[in-house]
C-alpha cells in the first residue's frame, strides 16, 4: 500500500508558501492507519523501547496507538505550561526566536529506553530538543520515528539517533 495516496496535501497552510500534510486523511482510513502503524511498529520494535514519547500534539496520535501495539509505555513530550505537577523542561532556538519542550519529572527512569515519535520530521529541531531533554533526564534514547519526512529539510541530520520514517518527501 502506498501510504502517500492517503496523506492530503494542502498548499498555502497555515501560511502561504507552506505545503502542509495533513495525516487526517490517512487517520479515517482504517486499513492505511493500520499499515502504517504496522511499519512502525516493525521499525520501533526492533528498538526494544520500554516508553514511546510522543511529542505534541499530533505525535500522540502516533505514540500512544503504538505503545499500545508494542506493550509499553507512552509519555507525552509538551510545551511550557501544559503539563501538571513538576516538569523538567529544555529550551531550544528556531528560526526565529525560541521555544520550550517539557516533560513531567518523572515520566521516565534514568536508563529507560526511549523511542521518540512524531507524524512529521522537518528541520529536526523539536525532535532533537526532545531528546536532548530526554538524555538530560537519563533517558536512553534508542531512536525516533515519524510518517511523514521532509528529507529535503535535513532534520535526521540534526540527531544523532537513528531514523525511521513511513513515507518521504524528497521536495
Amino acid at each position: 500500500m502506498n501510504i502517500k495516496d492517503h496523506i492530503r496535501q494542502i498548499p498555502d497552510f497555515p501560511t502561504p508558501g507552506i505545503l502542509f500534510y495533513d495525516i487526517s486523511t490517512l487517520l479515517a482510513h482504517a486499513d492505511a492507519w493500520q499499515v502504517t502503524m504496522g511499519r512502525l511498529a516493525n521499525a520501533v520494535r526492533a528498538q526494544q523501547p520500554d516508553i514511546l514519547v510522543g511529542i505534541e500534539s499530533r505525535g500522540f496520535l502516533v505514540a500512544a496507538p503504538l505503545a499500545l501495539k508494542l506493550g509499553c509505555g507512552f509519555v507525552m513530550a509538551r510545551k511550557r505550561g501544559k503539563l501538571p505537577g513538576k516538569t523538567v523542561r529544555y529550551e531550544y532556538a528556531l528560526e526565529y526566536g525560541s521555544d520550550i519542550i517539557e516533560m513531567q519529572d518523572d515520566a521516565v527512569a534514568p536508563g529507560q529506553k526511549v523511542v521518540v515519535l512524531d507524524d512529521l520530521l522537518a528541520t529536526g529541531g523539536t525532535m532533537a530538543a526532545t531528546t536532548a531533554l530526554l538524555r538530560q533526564m537519563g533517558a536512553d534514547v534508542k531512536g525516533a520515528a515519524c510518517i511523514i519526512e521532509l528529507s529535503f529539510l535535513g532534520g535526521r541530520d540534526r540527531l544523532d539517533i537513528p531514523v525511521t520514517s513511513v513515507v518521504a518527501y524528497d521536495e
